[in-house]
This record gives structure tokens, sequence and C-alpha cells, in this order.
């Protein structure tokens, strides 16, 4: 399964790339958030892929939903698709932008493809595994590195959003003693934790669990963890909840390798 989700991952990253060197056009959802061609010809191509090979797993994309198409998941496992994260970064001409794939089962990330086209890299995880390949503009794979998690400094090495800060995120990170802020979109935050170029990633304010799904998928699969703010590892598949959109994530702190969990 996780090579069909490489694959997947790759050909949507491709037509991404396609539009985004001819210059996507714009327009906005009901909820204010930008949507372009690349994001629905992305999940076009991603959910063509998943059908193919997957067809009796529902899948949970996010332009899909925004439509009204969200297929029941209770009881099942499931996969959840980003096809654009971080849509403004993309829109703004930054490369930090990724195609985001992830198999949950029982409320866990286990199997995540998380590839950003325009950087040429790409985060695998899964069953205890995690790795980083070097992707050329073919889509051949000059390089694949088994990455860890490292043990979280003291001062830490953050990351945080480029486009979604807040007075909650700047007071976490004060108080943290952070020796290094790096900003950056989409989900390679959870990527550089993965990999050991950084330490935490604190998020207060909302996102959607296909924002996270496989970016936190490559950070537990090398090590790392994902919290919400009572120490719990963040759960997938919230749906039904009072007073809470379906899917949506409560605040969560992502962390390299610690020593006892929160």
């Amino acid at each position: 399964m996780l090579a069909t989700f490489e694959k997947a991952a790759f050909l949507a990253g491709k037509a991404i790339l396609d539009i985004y060197r001819a210059g996507p056009n714009t327009r906005y959802k009901a909820d204010r958030s930008p949507v372009t061609e690349a994001d629905e010809e992305a999940e076009r191509i991603i959910l063509a892929e998943l059908a193919r090979d997957c067809p009796d797993i529902p899948v949970i994309a996010e332009e899909s939903v925004a439509a009204g198409r969200v297929p029941s998941i209770e009881g099942r496992s499931f996969i959840l698709v980003d096809p654009l994260d971080g849509t403004k970064e993309f829109i703004n001409r930054h490369e930090d932008f990724t195609v985001n794939i992830a198999l949950i089962e029982e409320d866990r990330p286990v199997l995540g493809v998380v590839y950003a086209p325009a950087l040429h890299v790409a985060y695998l995880g899964g069953h205890g595994s995690a790795m980083k390949l070097i992707v050329g503009d073919d889509l051949t794979i000059s390089s694949r590195e088994q990455i860890s998690a490292r043990p979280v400094e003291t001062p830490p090495i953050c990351v945080a959003s480029r486009s979604h800060s807040s007075v909650e995120t700047e007071t976490f990170l004060k108080q943290s003693g952070a020796s290094d802020i790096r900003c950056i979109g989409s989900s390679l935050k959870f990527c550089l934790l993965a990999e050991g170029a950084a330490d935490l990633y604190p998020r207060f304010g909302r996102t959607m669990e296909w924002d996270t799904a496989a970016g936190d998928a490559v950070l537990r699969a090398a090590g790392g963890s994902t919290m919400d703010l009572n120490g719990e590892p963040l759960r997938y598949g919230k749906t039904g909840e009072p007073g809470v959109v379906d899917f949506a994530n409560p605040d969560f702190i992502a962390w390299g390798k610690r020593q006892k969990p929160c």
C-alpha cells in the first residue's frame, strides 16, 4: 500500500508542478480557504490510483469533503488525502507545499507519504521505519535514506507555520526557550522533526486531519510523537463530536524523540 501511496503522490506532484510553473488560478471555498486547479487535479489523480489499488478502503479527501462527498468510516480503516497542503505557499510562489496521503487504523496514522515536488524530496513512514527520498523531475529516485527523530534537545530547535501563527503559538515558543525557530509551510514541519533537523512543532489553531496525518505517520515511524494538550496521542477519524467540526484537530504539539511521554 505504501508503494501505491508513493506512486499516487508522485503523479499528483508532477501535475501540481506543471500548474505551479504555468501560474495557478485561485478561488475561495465557503470557509474562505483558497483552492486552485492544482488541488483539484491532484486529488483526481490520487483518487483514481487509490480506487484501482485500494478499492475497498474509504477515502476522506479534502476537496471531496468540501463538495459534500464523505464516505462512512465507522469501524473501518480509511485513507486521508490532502492533495495540496500549503496552498497559500503554492499561491505565493514558495516551494514548501506538499502532497499528503495516509492510512488510518484504529484512530492512528500507520502509513504516510509526504511529497514536496518543488523541493524534489519525499518522506515515507510506516511499520516503525521512516525514509527520505530524493526525487528527480522525471520521478526517478536517486536516494532512499532511512531517517530517525533525534532526542529532544534543550534548548530545542522549533518549527512553526509561516502562514498560520497565533498568540498561543508565540507564547509557547517563547516559553520553550527555543534556540532557533524555523518557519516553514505545510506538513514538512513534521518531516523536519522526523529527520532529526528540529525538536518541536507546536500548533495552536484549527487544522484538519488531512493536514497532519501523513506527516504525523512519518514522524511516529521515525520515533517521534504528536500529542494533544492533554498529553494523549493525536487521534484520527473524529466525527460526530458535539460542537466540533468533523475531522478537525485540537491544538497539538509534535515532538522529536522523548525519553518519556507527555
